[in-house]
C-alpha cells in the first residue's frame, strides 16, 4: 500500500510530465488529443479527459473540470488556444472535448440537484408533499381507499407506522419522489414487488427498502461511482430524470 502511494506520488510529480512530453514529440498530439482519438465516446473517453485535466499543471486545463454548462464552449476554445490546437485541423477534437466537458459539468450539477431534493424535509403542511404521498398510495393500492391520512393502512405498503412522514427523515423528498417515480413508470413491477414484500416468511417493508435504495443510489452518486454509468448512458448533460431511471 505504501509502495503504491509512493509510486503514484513519484509518477504524478516527475515521470508523468516527462512521459507526456515524449509522447507529444512522437505523436504530434497532446494528451487530450490522444485520449479523444484513442477511445470511443462514453465513460472511457470522458473519464480519461477528466483525469488528464485534474492532473494538469496548467491552470486553464485544471479549472476546466469546474466550469458550468454555459461556460463549456468558451472553455474548449481556451484549452485549444493553450495547447496550440488548430480548430480547422481538429474539428472532431473540439466537438469531442465539448461533449466530455458537458458530461463532467452535468454530473456535478446532477449531484447538486439530487442533494437539494434530499435536503427538502417532508412537510405534512405542504400540499404538494401530501399530494405526492397520496399519489404513491393510489399507484400501489388502486383498489383500496385510505380511511384517513394517519392510519395503520400505510403499513400495508411498507411504512413503519401510522404516519409515513417520519420515514423520510434521512432522504427527505428524494425518497418519496423515487418511490412515486418507480410506482408510476413501472406500475406492474412495483405492485408485483409489493405483493412479494407481504410474504409471511420472506417479506420486507416495501417503502422502507425503497428509501434505503434511494440512500444507496445517492451515496454512489456522491462518491463518483456512477460516473461511468452516466457517461455511458447519457451523451450530454445528465439530469435528475436520469437519476430516477437509475433508481
Amino acid at each position: 500500500m505504501m509502495l503504491a502511494s509512493l509510486w503514484a506520488c513519484v509518477y504524478s510529480r516527475f515521470l508523468r510530465g516527462w512521459l507526456k512530453w515524449v509522447l507529444r514529440l512522437l505523436t504530434g498530439r497532446c494528451e487530450l488529443q490522444r485520449v479523444c482519438g484513442g477511445a470511443r465516446a462514453g465513460a472511457r473517453r470522458t473519464r480519461g479527459i477528466e483525469h488528464s485535466l485534474e492532473l494538469s499543471k496548467n491552470k486553464v486545463l485544471r479549472n476546466a473540470v469546474y466550469v458550468g454548462e454555459d461556460e463549456v464552449e468558451k472553455c474548449v476554445t481556451d484549452i485549444m488556444k493553450e495547447k496550440k490546437i488548430i480548430e480547422q485541423k481538429n474539428k472532431d477534437f473540439k466537438t469531442d472535448l465539448q461533449v466530455c466537458l458537458l458530461q463532467i459539468s452535468g454530473y456535478k450539477q446532477l449531484y447538486l440537484d439530487v442533494e437539494n431534493l434530499r435536503k427538502v424535509p417532508y412537510d405534512s403542511d405542504n400540499e404538494e408533499h401530501e399530494e405526492e404521498l397520496i399519489k404513491l398510495w393510489n399507484l400501489l393500492m388502486p383498489h383500496e381507499n385510505l380511511k384517513a391520512r394517519i392510519t395503520k393502512q400505510w403499513c400495508n405498503i411498507g411504512f413503519q407506522g401510522d404516519d409515513p412522514k417520519t420515514d423520510f427523515r434521512g432522504m427527505g423528498m428524494l425518497g418519496l419522489v423515487n418511490l412515486v417515480y418507480f410506482s408510476k413508470h413501472h406500475a406492474s413491477e412495483a405492485r408485483q414487488i409489493l405483493s412479494h414484500s407481504n410474504h409471511p416468511k420472506l417479506g420486507y417493508s416495501y417503502a422502507i427498502v425503497g428509501i434505503n435504495l434511494t440512500e444507496m443510489a445517492y451515496s454512489l452518486l456522491k462518491s463518483g461511482a456512477l460516473k461511468s454509468h452516466f457517461y455511458n448512458a447519457v451523451p450530454g448533460l445528465p439530469n435528475i430524470e436520469h437519476f430516477h431511471q437509475f433508481y
